[in-house]
């Protein structure tokens, strides 16, 4: 059975808040190899203009990835997990993530569609700060649920 195309436009509830610390800041400026001051010395952030230590751009799919699950796993979706292979995946941020920053992802379902034997799953996922409800990062993802293979006569 197909994925469920009516789902489009679908918006999940807010996740559980989510608590940006220096601690994994630093951690995951470690982890992707970035040695950059910005992330580990707050009076190097602080003389670039930031209020706290910066989080690293990428840092924000921490939170995305696990809430977009809410749609992948979505039984009234219909995505076959099995066969899915991640497609794309775009952040624009509106405001730096730093530390101290709390944050909830508002996942909406953009598009559901058939492509060249494939469905495409595209989902918006909202950071917003939970105690001004500002938006500070969107990100878009595009998840591949790969078409069936045909028999092969050999």
């Amino acid at each position: 059975m197909p994925p469920a195309t009516a789902m489009a436009g679908h918006r999940y509830p807010d996740t559980e808040p989510y608590e940006l610390s220096r601690v994994k800041i630093r951690e995951f400026a470690d982890a992707i190899g970035d040695p950059s001051p910005l992330y580990r010395d707050l009076a190097a952030a602080r003389a670039a203009g930031h209020r706290d230590l910066p989080a690293p751009p990428t840092l924000a799919v921490v939170v995305t990835q696990p809430a977009t699950r809410q749609a992948s796993n979505d039984p009234a979706v219909g995505i076959d997990y099995t066969r899915v292979v991640h497609g794309e995946q775009r952040f624009v941020h509106h405001l730096p993530l730093c530390a101290g920053d709390t944050v909830t992802a508002r996942v909406e379902i953009v598009d559901i569609r058939a492509a060249g034997g494939n469905w495409l799953m595209t989902t918006r996922t909202e950071l917003r700060r939970v105690d001004d409800d500002v938006l500070v990062c969107t990100a878009t993802s595009t998840l591949v649920e790969r078409g069936v293979r045909e028999a092969s006569a050999d």
